[in-house]
């Protein structure tokens, strides 16, 4: 048994990946301030023998009272609608949150897996997206917060492993979706969601010709899992390289939900990419790891869960 940490336990992601390490006998340590986590995602594992809910916030200095061998990091606001709000406390926890997590895991002699995100390419030049890289970022944005603060948390993780031989491990996630979003998150498939089963209109940005890449929960957690497995030190895009518009992906939301929404047009954001999407070379190559659930069928089971849920 592995006594894990996953910081952003609470999450989106991270409650998926504590019922994945649970579910393969491990000891799982939450550690979640709920800014953005909600205690609702974790309330399956509280009678959980091999479970622990901290209530934290990492940007403030860690005390374990036990030693972890594996630390996950998915501690940060996601969404621009809640990253925009809490600019300054995301910067925080990517730089005093990541360096406090590296010292925990200098100390402990463990593994970290910082969860980077596919914004630190910006709205990119390149496409599809390789790890190879660099970005089209504008450091002074709305969304600067959020970009430059994976950066920065990247280049740390960098340095702690050339200067200290930390044990690191840099996943660039692209859009990832499922159950347990929530609703008012700003993000395009709950909102689409929420306003389809309601049978509101679907706002949809520009003339949604802009594309993203959405890989379903499930197979995210795989790859973090076998990228903190494999002995690769470099970042590597884990995301569904099945590139759709905006305006498909509304399109298909009324039709899966047999909704009489209508499609309406918004302005577009200021620094919205126009297109993402990954090349997972190096995943496969080095991981053996590829999406196995078609974006389609990821997303009816998003909206069977809504159902039920919200």
């Amino acid at each position: 048994m592995k006594t894990i940490l996953v910081s952003g336990g609470a999450g989106f992601i991270g409650s998926h990946l504590t019922e994945k390490l649970l579910d393969e006998g491990n000891r799982v340590i939450c550690m979640d301030n709920l800014v953005t986590g909600t205690e609702k995602n974790i309330q399956d594992f509280m009678d959980n023998k091999n479970y622990e809910f901290i209530k934290h916030d990492i940007s403030q200095p860690i005390d374990l009272n036990e030693k972890v061998s594996e630390i996950y990091n998915l501690a940060s606001p996601a969404s621009p609608i809640d990253y925009q709000v809490i600019p300054i406390e995301t910067l925080l926890a990517g730089s005093y949150g990541i360096k406090n997590l590296l010292d925990l895991t200098w100390k402990n002699k463990a593994r970290i897996l910082q969860s980077s995100t596919s914004e630190v390419y910006g709205d990119p030049l390149e496409h599809p997206q390789k790890e190879s890289y660099w970005g089209n970022v504008n450091p002074i944005g709305l969304r600067s917060c959020y970009d430059e603060s994976k950066r920065f948390a990247e280049a740390m993780m960098m340095a702690y492993h050339r200067v200290h031989d930390v044990d690191i491990r840099i996943v660039r996630i692209f859009n990832t979706f499922g159950p347990k979003m929530r609703p008012n998150d700003g993000r395009v498939i709950p909102t689409f969601v929420k306003q389809a089963l309601g049978d509101k209109p679907i706002t949809v940005f520009g003339e949604g010709d802009q594309t993203r890449s959405f890989c379903y929960v499930d197979d995210n957690v795989r790859g973090l899992m076998a990228l903190m497995a494999s002995n690769y030190t470099n970042p590597v895009n884990i995301g569904n390289p099945a590139e759709i518009t905006i305006l498909e992906l509304a399109e298909k939301m009324v039709e899966l939900c047999g909704s009489k929404s209508e499609i309406v047009h918004n302005p577009l954001p200021k620094d919205d990419p126009t297109r993402r999407k990954p090349d997972i070379s190096l995943a496969k190559q080095q991981l053996g790891w590829e999406p196995k659930v078609d974006w389609v069928d990821g997303l009816k089971k998003t909206i069977d869960w809504f159902k039920e849920n919200t």
